[in-house]
């Protein structure tokens, strides 16, 4: 197809006509990223500038940068908490946004325990979509061919609920693959997954895994890309087909379906594609009965150009398991996005982990920047922070994030750590640096050390009895195992060693733990199984004064040495393991319902 000279884009040479215009409106948003974010506050603030929360600060109709700086405070989920429950509860008054709030999108992050609720506006999928529209015609600047094939990825809904006043409470994914948007999108030859609908929908994990898997092993000529939100979901999926392999064969030879296939939708669109196929049946035995699980991706989708995956903040901790599944191939970090708001895209896909940067698109939102120091002690109403606009960062830089939305979130630091790589006209490009104070992460889970401070004093109350207590702890998120788990490195004090707690009490003390754990947590261990059971480690007595012994050897002061409460340095990881004692995990799963605390 010829493409319209003045469509064309400095990014590159675009693969069609559509492709050249998102290229274009790329180009003409990051060139004029201050006038484009100044009309976004402009028309936040003219839209929402009835509702209670903005009159609240006497702004009197104003839509300028300075009186908003100057009246507006910046916030946090705790402040916002009160307007958030009454919506929540059923109060449809203008509170934060003129427009109706249509549900709440529960954030990853927690609080008190729960996930967060963040408002939106049915408008916001449109928005969402227009970003999610940019992904492809980037990636095919560096990938050609992919109007060729399929993508292979594994999508999944979550559980979702119902406020007390009956607004729906889901993830964002979830939001987006049940809305129209998703499901009656237009055919683009780019964008052919080989899941059908109903498997992404199936809210049965077993049952969406096992269809999507199958239908991806029926198709692996035509797969070109796999992938996953998180490469902690592609992981989880490669160790599916670990363990189920064998029926999935047997379907495929036989073409029936496994009786576990009880989703009349499911199984009706299945039956169309399944056929009798001995010889594929052969070929997938022949790849996955040796027991060599090296290079498993590229074995039997053989034609994989990339892994779609998030490898950015937390997630990096599993490249180099993708590399030993997938023998290597690129990693493909494409967006940034969160339930608070779309922010930006990758404009260099195909770059090494290490180097992903995101450009900021300033029609998403209204963005400032909170200079991050993290030796700070933060700030007070009466001293409150000088936040710095979009263009006026600075490279080398660390930065939090805090942004004004469409759906009335004003000033609202999000929390992520953010590094100014450099410039795409006259937008910033970030390193995501990682969440402000998340401690631990396997993978949409967070836990901070207030709540491993917790855990731990509540799973020690049951060492009372036995005269024992915990002398110190540590901990590590260990992505070995698929899924991922927590690992506590414990060292007891055994007043009276012919008490001491037995197995079955520190298995108890893991389970413990466990329970107080926030509810995306035991969501992940009991619903997701994205998350195995936590591992505490007991360690011989006197380990963590040769763990400050070590920091101390290497520079450490002996006088500010803090027994760090994460660890993930080999040299570290490789003492504690050296003088453990003995191991437990957690004997059941946790309690968890996704009904929603009045």
């Amino acid at each position: 197809m010829a493409i319209d000279s003045s469509l064309s884009s400095s990014l590159g040479p675009a693969a069609c006509e559509k492709d050249a215009k998102a290229l274009q409106f790329i180009e003409e948003m990051t060139k004029n990223a201050d006038p484009v974010q100044e009309n976004v506050l402009a028309e936040i603030l003219r839209r929402n500038a009835d509702t209670e929360y903005l009159q609240r600060f006497q702004l009197c109709g104003a839509t300028d940068r300075d009186t908003f700086k100057s009246k507006i405070p910046v916030i946090t989920y705790e402040d916002l908490q009160p307007e958030i429950q009454r919506i929540a509860n059923g109060d449809r008054s203008a509170i934060l946004s003129a427009h109706p709030i249509s549900e709440f999108l529960t954030s990853s992050g927690t609080s008190a325990g729960e996930r967060k609720l963040m408002p939106t506006i049915q408008e916001e999928l449109d928005r969402r979509q227009l970003l999610y529209s940019l992904l492809m015609p980037v990636m095919n600047l560096y990938v050609p061919g992919l109007d060729k094939g399929k993508g292979l990825y594994f999508l999944f809904v979550k559980s979702e609920t119902k406020t007390p006043g009956g607004l729906l409470a889901r993830p964002v994914l979830t939001s987006y693959y049940k809305s129209e948007h998703f499901k009656t999108r237009p055919y683009d030859p780019y964008m052919v997954y080989t899941s059908p609908n109903e498997s992404i929908l199936c809210s049965d994990s077993f049952q969406s895994m096992y269809t999507q898997m199958l239908c991806g092993l029926y198709l692996h000529n035509e797969v070109l890309r796999v992938g996953a939100v998180f490469a902690s979901g592609l992981l989880r999926a490669i160790r599916f087909l670990q363990l189920n392999w064998e029926q999935l064969v047997q379907d495929i030879s036989t073409g029936t379906l496994n009786p576990k296939i009880t989703d009349p939708s499911v199984r009706e669109c299945i039956s169309h594609l399944h056929q009798p196929n001995p010889e594929l049946a052969e070929f997938i035995t022949k790849e996955c009965s040796g027991g060599n699980w090296e290079g498993i991706i590229s074995r039997i989708w053989p034609n994989t150009k990339y892994l779609d995956v998030i490898v950015t903040g937390a997630m990096a901790q599993y490249i180099p398991t993708l590399d030993y599944y997938s023998g290597g191939l690129p990693l493909a970090c494409t967006m940034y996005a969160s339930s608070e708001c779309y922010f930006g895209i990758n404009l260099n896909p195909m770059c090494k982990p290490s180097d992903v940067s995101y450009t900021i698109m300033p029609n998403m939102a209204y963005f400032e920047f909170l200079p991050h120091e993290p030796s700070s002690s933060g700030f007070t109403r009466d001293s409150p922070p000088c936040l710095v606009d979009l263009v006026d960062l600075e490279i080398g830089k660390e930065y939090e994030l805090v942004i004004t939305t469409y759906a009335g979130l004003c000033r609202y630091r999000v929390g992520d750590i953010l590094r100014v790589s450099g410039f795409h006209n006259s937008a910033p490009q970030f390193n995501f640096v990682r969440r402000k104070n998340v401690l631990l992460s396997i993978d949409s889970d967070k836990t901070d050390e207030a709540e491993l401070q917790k855990a731990v004093d509540n799973a020690s109350q049951l060492l009372s009895e036995f005269n024992t207590s915990v002398v110190e702890y540590t901990s590590y998120a260990d992505t070995k195992t698929i899924p991922g788990h927590y690992v506590i490195y414990w060292e007891l004090l055994v007043k009276d060693p012919a008490n001491s707690p037995s197995q079955e009490v520190l298995n108890q003390c893991c389970h413990a733990m466990e329970e107080s754990l926030n509810s995306v947590y035991r969501q992940g261990r009991v619903a997701d199984n994205s998350i195995g059971p936590l591992e505490i480690r007991v360690v011989k007595s006197g380990t963590f004064e040769e763990l400050m012994d070590y920091a101390i050897s290497r520079g450490a002061s002996i006088n500010q040495y803090k027994v760090p409460r994460c660890v993930n340095f080999t040299p570290i990881m490789e003492l504690l393991d050296s003088r453990v004692v003995t191991a437990h995990f957690s004997p059941t799963l946790p309690n968890w319902t996704p009904e929603r605390r009045r």
